[in-house]
């Protein structure tokens, strides 16, 4: 793990000139309460780039993110730390340095591992105010989820934003209600099975964003002729719906966090 604070203290006024339009939205209050949290993101890509972001310019204290991969040039339609300068760079170190120049008072906690059963909670190095789940893999999900219901930490997860569209279809509710997302429904069906998740339509307790679009399957013109390959490899998606996902998910976290009083 490796840290990146401000290298030199920020002054009061220059975060109320960045960040003051939070206090006329929160309150006084709540937006102190979002300056001093610490919040989790899990997955730095295509959603959660866009979540980390967000939190950035809302003036978050601290933020962890944790991701093990590296940007691609296949990441620069979707993925807001993606450019041509950070290619082959590891997403968390790309987003760490963004939210430098956001919030050069944030500290950033950079964790370059994948979340799985066997290594969650004890991979986080400190305890979050607020977690947002934007991996993609069912049993680090179902993890998370299950901890966040012992431990108390505000906790959102993010459903397959791929083969979507249509950015105004996109909502949030308890992962007992959600629909069009097979992602998600792993998640619900596990939980059930192994956490004891209330059944028959009742709110199991885990909001999740997701789109109530249907998957679109890849378009059939990236078959290539001659060798049967395909050009596009799994389902197609698009910056204004990824990006959507990341933003709800951090507009959910950020009321949670002015409406709550932080804990110790």
């Amino acid at each position: 793990m490796s840290v990146l604070a401000g290298d030199v203290p920020v002054p009061p006024e220059v975060l109320e000139r960045r960040f003051g339009g939070l206090q006329r939205l929160y309150g006084v209050e709540g937006a102190a309460r979002i300056r001093c949290a610490h919040v989790a993101v899990v997955g730095v890509g295509g959603v959660g780039s866009w979540a980390a972001e967000a939190l950035a310019r809302s003036g978050v204290a601290q933020i962890t993110l944790v991701d093990l991969d590296h940007v691609a040039e296949s990441n620069i339609n979707r993925q807001i730390h993606a450019v041509t300068e950070t290619v082959g760079q590891a997403k968390v170190h790309a987003m760490r340095e963004r939210i430098a120049q956001i919030h050069p008072g944030c500290i950033v906690h950079c964790i370059e591992d994948f979340v799985e059963p066997g290594n969650w909670p004890a991979l986080m190095p400190l305890r979050v105010d607020a977690l947002i789940d934007a991996c993609d893999q069912v049993k680090a999900k179902v993890a998370m989820a299950a901890w966040s219901k012992v431990a108390g930490v505000a906790y959102i997860a993010v459903g397959a934003a791929g083969g979507k569209r249509h950015a105004h279809k996109v909502d949030i509710d308890d992962v007992a209600h959600v629909t069009h997302d097979p992602l998600l429904a792993q998640v619900r069906y596990q939980l059930r099975k192994y956490h004891r998740a209330p059944r028959d339509g009742k709110r199991i307790g885990i909001p999740c964003v997701f789109s109530r679009e249907a998957v679109a399957p890849p378009d059939a013109s990236c078959n290539i002729e001659g060798d049967g390959s395909l050009n596009c490899h799994g389902y197609g998606s698009v910056v204004s719906v990824t990006a959507t996902f990341g933003q709800c998910a951090a507009g959910w976290v950020l009321d949670k966090l002015a409406s709550v009083p932080k804990t110790s």
